[in-house]
């Protein structure tokens, strides 16, 4: 089962057509968004403190030309020219990359993540094939972006995102260059003026990062993802706000930090997250040596189990330890009356479910060919942000912080799953029939229920006026799953719990990265 790619992680869940990989498509609300318009500009961002770089002059950035030199005369006249000969798609163009790169970067990773959501389908032998990173474009196609893969990519590229703004930030300042419109007042500008430095474009340091991660999360997607990248650092040049020079320094430096993330990545233990099968035995032995009734797959055949060893991978934010004990004590025994009356309480909420029930359900579902859960989160909190005026910093350090939290609560959930490898309720009882598909991992804690806890806890301190809404919609969640026959009451309580444990740790470091 080993594999060797950098971001290799290999699972499966449910049966699903073949084509509906090149087709799929998240529709955001946050499409029509307007114009980034922040209510301060975060000038000091530079001193925030970063995730993995060391220093925000880690990866040093030459200073760049005056602007009286011949040299960016000449830039200045060629983004001129780019906006006298601008089309209706360039406009379009403008306008659709103006309401800002992290939010932008954030719904194409979330496209890319429900496109590539899919499950392979079994051999003619009945064993089932391992997506190869060597060979994306074949079937079945790399990755299969599970929840923890997504997860584990949402968090890698946010905080590649921050940190590259960190350091951006710090050479706006440290060079104070400014921006073409304040040198020639016979530039056009079509998004909203700032009076911060231009160099480097923070656009183009948001997108040489993102860029540079995704195409090794999604090594069959590089075409589409240069081109948007191309796409990104064109429109800010005929939006009269950098020229080349800003550019090509901002891509510099964010494909500089992203290397540091990608070789983070090469040793988090991901590509050792599907395990073998002696390990995947081992686990049933021990669970069955407690004297309980193990998970198994209810496919045929009997698919692997996802990602048995996620658990070990290892954290942005928090070491081993530390997420080992926020791991929660056992479930009810399988061979208890709290576990009857539990698998009972989900055989009749199933059986004669209301109209609201099945819409929650529907609405939380968030399976395959979906962005998964921490997309859905990383939607809500997008929406949100888009009224708060946040600067591009802040909205990179927020979803960092959300997206880290996320992965931790992927890392302590699986480690909880495959610890105790408790059996799903249609297990315990064949006559609960689910309203989604049965995920072919064990029950105890709920997933849904861990990321919901966990994002509800940061996004709470983020925006605090929206606490309650949160909480709220945490907890739709969670009982969703009870709703939808997949989960008992102890998993998802346990499960939102414990996200708001894991949550709390990055509560923990937002109040000291010198955001606040």
């Amino acid at each position: 089962m080993k594999r060797s790619a950098i971001f290799y992680i290999s699972a499966a869940a449910i049966i699903l057509m073949i084509g509906y990989a090149c087709s799929k498509s998240v529709h955001s609300r946050t499409e029509d968004a307007p114009a980034l318009s922040p209510s301060k500009n975060d000038e000091n961002a530079g001193t925030w403190k970063p995730i993995l770089l060391t220093a925000p002059d880690e990866f040093p950035l030459a200073a760049p030309g005056a602007t009286g030199t011949p040299d960016y005369i000449a830039q200045v006249n060629e983004m001129k020219s780019w906006q006298q000969n601008m089309t209706e798609e360039d406009r379009k163009a403008v306008k659709y990359w103006s309401a800002g790169a992290i939010l932008r970067w954030n719904e194409i990773l979330r496209n890319l993540v429900a496109k590539f959501n899919l499950p392979p389908f079994q051999n003619p032998d009945n064993t089932y094939p391992f997506p190869n990173a060597n060979n994306p474009l074949a079937y079945p196609y790399f990755p299969f972006a599970n929840p923890p893969y997504a997860a584990r990519a949402y968090a890698y590229v946010s905080a590649a995102q921050y940190d590259a703004l960190v350091a951006a930030y710090h050479y706006k300042k440290l060079y104070n260059r400014k921006a073409p419109y304040a040198v020639d007042s016979t530039v056009k500008t079509l998004i909203p003026k700032s009076d911060l430095p231009s160099y480097p474009s923070e656009d183009a340091v948001v997108a040489g990062a993102a860029a540079e991660m995704m195409k090794l999360l999604f090594p069959g997607s590089q075409d589409y993802i240069n081109k948007k990248l191309e796409e990104h650092v064109h429109a800010r040049m005929m939006a009269g706000v950098n020229v080349r020079s800003d550019i090509d320094a901002g891509i510099t430096l964010g494909r500089a930090v992203a290397q540091k993330f990608i070789a983070r990545g090469r040793a988090d233990r991901a590509g050792a997250a599907a395990s073998n099968a002696a390990q995947w035995k081992q686990m049933e032995d021990d669970c069955i040596a407690r004297g309980e009734i193990p998970w198994y797959s209810l496919e045929n055949p009997r698919r692997p189990p996802m990602l048995p060893l996620f658990g070990k991978v290892r954290s942005l934010l928090n070491d081993s330890l530390t997420l080992v004990s926020l791991r929660p004590g056992p479930p009810p025994s399988t061979n208890s009356e709290a576990m009857d009356k539990e698998t009972e309480e989900i055989y009749q909420i199933i059986k004669k479910p209301t109209r609201e029930q099945i819409a929650i359900v529907h609405h939380w579902a968030d399976g395959v060919g979906t962005a998964t859960p921490p997309g859905h989160w990383n939607e809500i909190a997008a929406e949100d942000w888009i009224n708060q005026k946040f600067s591009e910093p802040r909205w990179a350090r927020n979803m960092a912080l959300l997206n880290i939290a996320m992965m931790d609560a992927a890392i302590v959930c699986w480690d909880t799953k495959y610890f105790y490898f408790n059996p799903r309720p249609t297990q315990m009882n064949p006559s609960i029939k689910t309203a989604t598909g049965i995920p072919n991992f064990p029950a105890y804690i709920s997933g849904h229920s861990t990321f919901s806890g966990a994002a509800a806890t940061i996004l709470s301190h983020i925006v605090p006026a929206r606490a309650g809404a949160y909480d709220e919609m945490a907890r739709e969640a969670s009982i969703s799953r009870m709703y939808g026959g997949i989960h008992y009451r102890s998993d998802c309580q346990k499960g939102l719990e414990v996200g708001n444990n894991v949550g709390g740790k990055a509560v923990d470091r937002a109040k000291i990265d010198g955001a606040e």
